[in-house]
C-alpha cells in the first residue's frame, strides 16, 4: 500500500513539474509569436503581400493571412501556429485546416534533424511530411466550407480606425484566456501521462493494440516505439528508436514504415487537445491524420514489396 502512495505521489509531482516546465516552455514561444502577428496584421503588412501569398493558399482552400501561422507552425511548432492563428481573421473552417496541416507539419527542422538521427533521412521525412499535410488539408477542405470566411471583418489596423492600445489590451485579454486553458490542459495531460508511465501502463497498453499496429500497417515490434512517439512526440519516440536501430533490432524498411507512421500522426493527446482550446471540432483533429497515416504506410508496404520483387528478379537474372 506504501509503495502504491509513494509512486502516485511520485507520479502526480512528476507530471506537476513537467506540465509546468511545458507551460513555461510554451509560453515562452507563444507571446512573442502571438504579439509579433497582431503587429504584423496592424500594420496591414498581411494584406499587402496578397499577390504573393493568394496563389499558394489558395491550393489549400485557406486566405493569403493563413499563411503566417502555417509557416510559424512549420518552423516554431504547434504553439506558434496556435499564437498566430488566434490573432487573425480566420472563421473555425479555416482554422480547423490550418490546425490540420500544422498537427502533420510543424517544427519540422528540429524533429527532421531528431528523425534523421534515428533511421530515416531528414529531408525525406520532411518531404513526406509537407506532402501528407498537402493532401489531408484539401481531403478535409471537401467537407467543410474555408471559402465563406468572416468577410466583413478586415485586418485589425482598418487603416488606423482602432487605436494600437485598443488592439493590445484585446491582444492580452485573449492571450491571457487562452493561455488558462492551455495551461489546465497542459497540466492534466502531464499528470495523467506521468500516473501511467509510473505504474507500467504503456507497454500493457501495447498489447491491447496490436490489432491497431495491424490496422496501421506496422509490426507488434515497434508497437512500444509507436506509442511512446504518438503519445509523448516524436522527441521522445526517436531516442527510442535510436537505441533500438544501434541494436540492430529493426530493419530498415521497419524504421521506415515507423518513421512514416510517426512524422504524420504522433503526440496524439497533447497536440489536438490544445487545438480544443480555440473551440474546434476533435474530430478534424484526430481523424483525418490518423487516416492519413494510415493509407501513406500501406503504400509504402506496396512501394517496398514490389522493390523488392525487382531487386530479387534482378538477382536471379545475374544469376543465370
Amino acid at each position: 500500500m506504501e509503495n502504491f502512495k509513494d509512486k502516485l505521489k511520485f507520479a502526480l509531482i512528476s507530471g506537476i513539474r513537467k506540465g509546468w516546465s511545458g507551460f513555461v516552455w510554451m509560453m515562452k514561444i507563444m507571446l512573442p509569436v502571438s504579439f509579433f502577428t497582431m503587429l504584423l496584421d496592424y500594420s496591414g503588412l498581411i494584406s499587402r503581400l496578397d499577390f504573393l501569398l493568394s496563389p499558394v493558399m489558395r491550393l489549400l482552400s485557406l486566405p493569403p493571412e493563413a499563411a503566417l501561422p502555417l509557416i510559424a507552425g512549420m518552423l516554431t511548432g504547434i504553439y506558434g501556429g496556435i499564437a498566430s492563428m488566434v490573432m487573425l481573421p480566420l472563421s473555425a473552417d479555416q482554422m480547423t485546416l490550418i490546425a490540420v496541416f500544422i498537427l502533420i507539419s510543424h517544427n519540422l527542422i528540429q524533429e527532421g534533424i531528431i528523425q534523421g538521427q534515428s533511421g530515416m533521412h531528414p529531408l525525406k521525412a520532411t518531404i513526406f511530411r509537407l506532402t501528407a499535410s498537402a493532401l489531408t488539408v484539401a481531403a478535409v477542405a471537401h467537407f467543410l466550407n474555408p471559402v465563406s470566411a468572416v468577410t466583413a471583418v478586415k485586418s485589425i489596423s482598418a487603416s488606423g480606425a482602432v487605436s494600437f492600445w485598443a488592439v493590445s489590451e484585446k491582444w492580452g485579454m485573449e492571450t491571457a484566456y487562452l493561455s488558462f486553458k492551455i495551461f489546465l490542459i497542459i497540466m492534466g495531460l502531464m499528470t495523467v501521462l506521468g500516473i501511467m508511465k509510473s505504474f507500467n501502463g504503456i507497454p500493457r497498453i501495447v498489447r491491447v493494440l496490436k490489432p491497431v499496429l495491424k490496422l496501421m500497417g506496422l509490426d507488434e515490434r515497434v508497437g512500444l516505439l509507436w506509442l511512446t512517439a504518438g503519445i509523448f512526440g516524436i522527441a521522445y519516440g526517436a531516442a527510442v528508436i535510436l537505441e533500438e536501430a544501434k541494436e540492430g533490432n529493426l530493419t530498415a524498411d521497419e524504421l521506415t514504415r515507423l518513421h512514416l507512421s510517426i512524422g504524420i500522426n504522433h503526440s496524439m493527446v497533447e497536440d489536438p487537445s490544445l487545438f480544443l482550446s480555440l473551440g474546434l471540432s476533435a474530430f478534424w483533429l484526430w481523424i483525418p491524420r490518423l487516416v492519413t497515416a494510415i493509407l501513406a504506410v500501406h503504400l509504402m508496404i506496396i512501394w517496398q514489396k514490389m522493390r523488392n520483387r525487382k531487386s530479387f528478379g534482378i538477382i536471379q537474372e545475374s544469376v543465370k
